[in-house]
């Protein structure tokens, strides 16, 4: 059976629970801002506004496949869940993002000035939830989930600065792509898995292990996403093909053929790539090998995943749940 459905409730309550630090007579809108967001409330709110809480799953489901009682590690959940959130608030103004999910932004709503503060309080909640663990785990344990969760907030703005840098850049190549996936990407999925096996109490070598399971499905998982994002069908995957091409992303298919320096490097550098030339510049980029490229690096990654999820040994029903979920989201659809 799919622990899914059973986990999924305890999530939003503890997400509910902590956002409810800003729910104040003088702050109820600033605590709207939050729910809005999250997809809890306003216009077209509910699951498909929210998203899918895939790192809080893998928090808890990491930590109940140690063995461990995971509800003791809702409010890491939490905190993984609104690290992300906080960097989507802040994503969403400097891409200049009018609509997520569906819905306009927080930014579009309320402003930048407010959208960036509802993204700050984001974050500082994250800290606040992260110590919570304190309720049931040792200070050396509440300690140490704390660092890795502060150090994966610094890699994501690590990555977020490589990313924004490489926009005016041509010189890119395929080695300038991986750290910046590494830091916007996979930090926080690898965060999540590792933190789940330090609050399962699984040993270093075990923790190890879920770490590098978390990593390379982060890697695994974006690089599939640059494949949808040229190539995926957009009834499937809710994205426009044309985006990706047309606003100009470093992705890893384009920078494997910029480095062929054969016809598509050549309209590459010639300037933006319009809506009416999304097509055939994507049959350009598919015969240059982009494509291919791209699918054997998601599939070398999906193998280190899956590789170190057998070693780290998941167990009970939570184990297969996890495998479950890892092999759907490296399996996704195009």
């Amino acid at each position: 059976m799919n622990m899914i459905p059973e986990l999924l409730p305890h999530i939003e309550s503890e997400l509910q629970h902590q956002i409810a630090r800003l729910d104040q007579p003088r702050t109820r809108l600033f605590h709207e801002m939050l729910t809005y967001h999250m997809g809890w409330t306003g216009e077209g709110a509910g699951p498909e506004a929210a998203g899918k809480r895939i790192r809080p799953l893998l928090v808890l489901l990491v930590t109940a496949s140690c063995e461990a009682q995971w509800l003791y590690a809702k409010p890491a959940a939490a905190a993984v869940e609104l690290v992300h959130n906080f960097s989507l608030l802040h994503d969403d103004i400097q891409d200049n993002s009018p609509k997520r999910r569906g819905r306009p932004t927080a930014w579009v709503k309320w402003g930048v000035p407010m959208a960036i503060n509802a993204g700050d309080a984001m974050f500082v909640i994250s800290n606040q939830a992260i110590m919570d663990l304190a309720k049931h785990y040792p200070s050396q344990t509440v300690v140490q989930a704390a660092s890795i969760l502060h150090d994966t907030c610094l890699d994501l703005t690590r990555g977020q600065f490589l990313d924004m840098s490489y926009e005016e850049r041509t010189d890119l190549t395929i080695d300038d792509y991986w750290p910046m996936i590494a830091g916007k990407t996979s930090a926080l999925v690898s965060a999540c898995t590792q933190i789940g096996a330090l609050l399962g109490n699984a040993s270093d070598e075990t923790q190890n292990a879920y770490r590098l399971f978390g990593h390379h499905l982060g890697l695994a998982f974006q690089v599939q996403d640059d494949i949808l994002g040229i190539w995926g069908n957009e009834a499937l995957t809710g994205k426009s093909t044309a985006s990706d091409l047309v606003e100009g992303k470093n992705s890893l298919p384009v920078l494997f053929a910029l480095g062929k320096q054969g016809k598509f490097a050549q309209r590459w550098k010639q300037g933006p790539i319009t809506h009416d030339e999304v097509r055939s510049v994507a049959k350009l980029l598919e015969s240059e090998g982009g494509k291919e490229y791209a699918e054997s690096m998601a599939h070398d990654e999906t193998r280190k995943a899956l590789d170190n999820l057998q070693k780290a040994s998941p167990r009970g029903k939570s184990g297969e749940t996890l495998l479950e979920l890892a092999n759907k989201l490296l399996k996704r659809k195009q």
